[in-house]
Parts: C-alpha cells; sequence; structure tokens
C-alpha cells in the first residue's frame, strides 16, 4: 500500500504518519493487493481539524472526510469510514462472482436419477410387544437374543427405553 500525504495549514509530522499506516494496517484483510493507493490530506481551519482520505483500490475510488477538534480522532474516524465503505465494496465483489444457480439446474430432473446400484435399503422386521420391565431384565433379555438392541418400558417411570450392546462388551442405556 502506498501513502501520499497532503498538509494544508500543517505540518505531517512522523506521528501523524504512523497513526493513518497503524489504523491502515489493520485493513490490510479488506485492502488487499500492490496496486492500493491512499491519499491522506490534513488540514487545519481555526480550531478545526479536517481529515480527508482518497483511496483508490481495484478500479474502485473510496473517499470519506471528518472534522472535529483532535487530528488523531478524526483520522481514526475518516479510516473507519473507509473501512466500511470497503467492507461494503468486498462483499459487493465476491456476491457477484459467487451468483446462486437456479434450482433447475441444480436438482436433475426426476426422469434421470436412478436407483443407485447396491444402496442401504430398508428391511422390515419382526414387531413384537414392549414389555416393562427394569434395565437389568432387559440387559438379560438382551443376553439371550441375537439382537444387537432391545426396545422395552422401563418399569420405574413407564417409559419407553432402548439398550443396547456396545463394542466395549458394556452395554449402553437410551432414555427419552
Amino acid at each position: 500500500m502506498k501513502f501520499e500525504y497532503t498538509g494544508r495549514h500543517i505540518e505531517v509530522t512522523s506521528a501523524l504518519k504512523n497513526h493513518v499506516e497503524e489504523h491502515f494496517g489493520k485493513l490490510s484483510h479488506l485492502l488487499d493487493g500492490d496496486n492500493v493507493k491512499a491519499h491522506i490530506i490534513i488540514e487545519v481551519e481555526k480550531n478545526r481539524n479536517r481529515a480527508e482520505i482518497i483511496v483508490k483500490w481495484k478500479r474502485e475510488v473510496l473517499t470519506a472526510n471528518t472534522t472535529g477538534a483532535d487530528m488523531y480522532k478524526s483520522l481514526s474516524q475518516t479510516i473507519d469510514k473507509i473501512e466500511k465503505q470497503a467492507l461494503k465494496l468486498k462483499t459487493k465483489i465476491i456476491d457477484k462472482h459467487h451468483k446462486v444457480k437456479k434450482v433447475s439446474t441444480i436438482i436433475p430432473e426426476l426422469d434421470e436419477v436412478t436407483a443407485v446400484p447396491n444402496a442401504p435399503r430398508i428391511m422390515a422386521s419382526k414387531t413384537y410387544a414392549v414389555k416393562p420391565m427394569t434395565a437389568d431384565e432387559a440387559v438379560l433379555t438382551l443376553i439371550d437374543e441375537e439382537n444387537q438392541f432391545l426396545v422395552f418400558r422401563n418399569a420405574d417411570d413407564e417409559r419407553v427405553s432402548v439398550i443396547y450392546k456396545r463394542k466395549d462388551g458394556n452395554y449402553g442405556l437410551i432414555q427419552p
């Protein structure tokens, strides 16, 4: 980023330059590229300090100015205005390149959809009554069955629960 300073009725000191460059350093994520040029105009009229910044970036010109009693505060407020403009412009550029496609181009027609071979299917299994029992009784019942889980009604609170065999040999209990 290249900086150019102009002082009207004031000498541009290195402290003012450091202040501006420090604040613009925080904007480096927004103003990326080598061709960024910033022209900072500092002016003093009577007791008013005026700061104007013109930034040329990506074929765009961002301008902002602020008048206040303190020069450092005026510069900070002006840089904040430039930051808002740059953020708005950058989101506009990003949105322009990331246009939304029509749904018809994303989702194929129903005729084009074919069944995937070897896809998992839902298989009907036997139905059984959910019996009221405790969790310990459910573990004993699960040991005798070939299934890896058992659905039962908990005798303590009358809620439906699931007990299952874990890979580590223990049992897991799912309660709603």
